[in-house]
């Protein structure tokens, strides 16, 4: 039989610190620290804990070429090949084992090793933002310059005695106005719903097509408002729509060939009020569309908390098709720097949009990507999402601060 390694894997040794009473009764701090490794392996979806004497065992096996696992079971024992096998760190040749299926779709898509570690690594589960930032005291300024002290100035400073010149202030027309008025929402009305056609003209305006052709036979290329590397546009929204006139509350995913809204069954359980992460649908239940208690449970989920954001009509989730990049810039170092240009684009345009339809915009990357993953049915390293932005009515109060400071949207 024979064994290779996962394609990617990237060790990190840890220092992990936990509490023994033993030691704080001995007359120690009770702050115990040990060093850990930790194997990413991207197809995985998050770092495992591994034996540090297993890490010379997965220095010594490839990626591509397959060896004799009798001979790696002399060298380092018959228990340290099982154990990497049964974390899928190692693989056994193709066809005997179905968990080296992950590890060959991953392969599939092309990533940048560098990049597809980090962009695993940096996904949220189940993770409330503003209470850890409570927990840390960081919650606010005062907390923030206690702790760290003033942060960096807005610009870098001129070099002394260098010349500046001055460029000829532009005439205000419309649209400074525009750009005015495009305050990042915190307070919305969470009664108020949007009409259908504004939704319509939105979507249609940020992720729509404007056009389309094809250098090649089979091979499409589309026109948005927005930029995107190599016209690939590998970039897709999904919905968590609350409150639209003439559209039923749930999850859906934009079709921009036809300017549709595809309806998605969540793939997990119906959250509740309170809950911070998602749950697996119970056993035999299959899949069905959420009371509006349970979307508006989900949608602060997927904001990580940030309920100020979960009041939004509309959320958007941006989430590429990574391999719709990859396919030409494959394991291209500056392939995944891409996708994040493009949802930032995206989210940008969407942003302008809402404002021109009286609209309050938001975007943010503090976000559960591992729970909407789940509700959505994505397999992360194939789609993950980046970012959520949204759009809806604004509150009549200004509850949360938003950063207004030339006044042109409060007091309202």
């Amino acid at each position: 039989m024979r064994v290779r390694r996962c394609a990617v894997v990237w060790l990190e040794p840890r220092e992990l610190a936990t509490f023994q009473l033993d030691d704080l009764l001995a007359g120690g701090t009770g702050v115990v620290s040990r060093l850990a490794w930790f194997a990413h392996a991207p197809h995985l979806g998050a770092a495992i804990e591994i034996d540090p004497a297993h890490v010379a065992l997965l220095g010594a096996v490839g990626p591509v070429d397959w060896v004799g696992r009798d001979m790696l079971e002399a060298r380092f024992g018959v228990e340290a090949v099982a154990a990497l096998l049964a974390m899928q760190l190692l693989l056994q040749e193709p066809g005997v084992q179905e968990q080296a299926l992950a590890d060959a779709r991953f392969r599939a898509q092309g990533w940048h090793p560098p990049a597809a570690v980090a962009h695993m690594a940096a996904r949220w589960e189940a993770i409330d933002g503003p209470a850890g930032m409570a927990e840390q005291g960081l919650d606010s300024n005062e907390g923030l310059l206690q702790q760290h002290g003033l942060p960096p100035p807005p610009e870098s400073p001129v070099p002394e005695g260098a010349p500046l010149h001055v460029l000829p202030r532009p005439a205000r027309d419309g649209f400074d106005a525009l750009l005015d008025a495009r305050i990042t929402c915190r307070n919305y009305d969470p009664q108020a719903s949007i009409p259908l056609e504004v939704f319509s003209g939105i979507m249609a305006r940020t992720f729509g097509r404007r056009g389309s052709g094809q250098p090649a036979p089979g091979f499409e290329v589309i026109k948005r408002t927005s930029p995107s590397g190599g016209a690939l546009h590998p970039v897709e929204c999904f919905l968590i729509v609350q409150r639209v006139q003439g559209l039923a509350p749930g999850l859906y995913r934009y079709r921009a060939a036809e300017h549709a809204l595809l309806a998605v069954a969540p793939q997990v359980a119906a959250p509740v009020v309170g809950d911070v992460g998602t749950r697996a649908l119970p056993t035999g239940e299959a899949a069905s569309a959420w009371r509006s208690e349970s979307l508006q449970a989900f949608a602060q989920i997927a904001v990580a908390g940030q309920t100020f954001f979960a009041d939004a009509a509309v959320l958007c989730v941006l989430a590429p098709r990574f391999h719709r990049n990859f396919w030409k810039y494959r394991n291209h170092a500056k392939a995944y720097r891409v996708c994040v240009l493009d949802a930032g684009h995206l989210s940008q345009t969407l942003q302008l949009c809402a404002t021109q339809a009286g609209l309050g915009p938001f975007v943010t990357s503090a976000i559960n990507e591992v729970d909407l993953e789940r509700a959505f049915g994505m397999i992360h390293y194939e789609q993950s999402p980046l970012l959520v932005c949204g759009f809806g009515p604004r509150a009549g109060t200004l509850v949360e601060s938003e950063f207004d400071p030339n006044r042109r949207v409060w007091p309202r």
